[in-house]
This record gives C-alpha cells, sequence and structure tokens, in this order.
C-alpha cells in the first residue's frame, strides 16, 4: 500500500482543521448547554488563549457557526450568540413540531423492538427526574428521548434538519422545561407519543408528537413571559 506523506504546510492545515472542528464542537455544545448564552460576545483572542489554540482555528470554527446560525456577526460587538426575534422563535416551535410529527410518524412505522424499548427505558428515568424535581436532569434526560425518536424513524436528512433546528432554538428551549407543571405535562405527552408508536398508528403518532413541541394559547404567552429580556430583543 502506498503511503501518502504530507508535506509542512499539508500537515499545519490538517491540524488546524482538526483544531477547528473540535473547536467548533466544543462552543456549540456550550451554546446547546447554556453555558453560552444568546447575545454573548465571543472574542478571537479570548477563545485562543482558553483554548490553548492559535487564532487559525478559533476563526474557522467561529465562521461555521455563523453559517449554522448559533452565532452571529453585530457590528462593534463583533461575534455573539445569536438572539432569535420572538416571531422568528415561534417560527421556529412550529417548524419544530412539524419535523417531530414527523419524525414520531414515521418511528410508528418503522421503529424495532429494541427501539421501542429504549424509548421506555428513557422515558421511566424521565419519571424518576421528575419525582426527583430536578429540570435540569429532566431537560438532558428529555434530550435523549427525543434523539432516540429521530432514530427510530430510520431517516438521515429529516434527523440531521431536525437536529440542527433543536440546536438553534436549544437556549430558549430550556426555559419551556422550567415553567411551573411543564415537566409533569412532558410525562404525559411522551406516553401518548410512545402509545401510538406501539400501536404503529402513524397519524396518532405524528399529532402527539407535534402537539408536544408546538406553544400554543396560554403556553406560548406563558413561555414568552419566562424569557428574560435580553434574550427577546428584535434580531
Amino acid at each position: 500500500m502506498a503511503t501518502v506523506l504530507l508535506d509542512e504546510d499539508e500537515g499545519a492545515r490538517t491540524r488546524a482543521g482538526t483544531l477547528s472542528e473540535e473547536l467548533r464542537n466544543t462552543l456549540e455544545g456550550l451554546i446547546v448547554s447554556g453555558g453560552l448564552q444568546p447575545g454573548e460576545r465571543l472574542d478571537e483572542a479570548e477563545l485562543a488563549a482558553r483554548f490553548k489554540v492559535s487564532r487559525t482555528p478559533v476563526r474557522e470554527a467561529l465562521k461555521a457557526l455563523i453559517a449554522t446560525g448559533l452565532l452571529e456577526v453585530k457590528g462593534r460587538q463583533g461575534v455573539t450568540v445569536a438572539i432569535i426575534s420572538i416571531p422568528i422563535l415561534l417560527e421556529m416551535f412550529e417548524m419544530m413540531a412539524a419535523l417531530e410529527g414527523l419524525c414520531a410518524k414515521l418511528a410508528a412505522r418503522r421503529a424495532t423492538v429494541a427501539e421501542k424499548s429504549g424509548l421506555r427505558d428513557v422515558h421511566a428515568r424521565l419519571l424518576e427526574a421528575l419525582a426527583a424535581s430536578d429540570p435540569e436532569a429532566f431537560y438532558a434526560v428529555n434530550q435523549e428521548f427525543h434523539d432516540l425518536l429521530y432514530e427510530a424513524a430510520h431517516t438521515q436528512f429529516l434527523a440531521s434538519q431536525t437536529r440542527a433546528l433543536r440546536k438553534r432554538v436549544a437556549a430558549y428551549r430550556r426555559y419551556v422545561t422550567h415553567q411551573p407543571g411543564r415537566m409533569a405535562a412532558t410525562i404525559g405527552e411522551h406516553q401518548r407519543i410512545l402509545d401510538a408508536i406501539e400501536r404503529a398508528d402513524a397519524q396518532a403518532a405524528f399529532q402527539a408528537a407535534s402537539d408536544h413541541v408546538n406553544l400554543l394559547g396560554d403556553n406560548m404567552a406563558d413561555f414568552i413571559a419566562s424569557l428574560p429580556a435580553a434574550l427577546t430583543q428584535a434580531s
């Protein structure tokens, strides 16, 4: 087998690319988990010092996250974590409802016995988090439930698009979890999704999953009221 040798410049570019990808994943994780808040400024030099890398992979990582919409460039402020205006945010939740519904519909038709069992196991852990009154643990386990739902749909493009949109609204969805009664309501909503998947009722699964994610009526008003002022500025 022929051995491919990289010259010094090519090797440097490869290392920079690897560092850039790692840094992008790290920053994305911080944004999704709330470690970096909407509106927070990201400085190239500070990030380079914090993660002990040169500014080149930092710059590339920021460009990639700007392209996904997780970061934005705002005049003199430079690069900041994206703030989503309320009208756009509500549109995103409507789109999330449609995408999640479609994932559940396909899961009702395609989920394996093992995948159904996995969904039930995660649901049981959600019950434990509810009993412990632990919203952070509940939020994390809830993410697992939805990831398993996407996998059970056995689709690549739909799952990737749903995950991408979920990341865009993650900082805001956390506030839904903290609303009074929201965790208990989630348990019942997940149960309806599970029941529909168990029955292989694709339309019922679609409706249950869509209703679970959508913000309607009082739920929408309560959600907006729960958001800090800094997260509701016009984009």
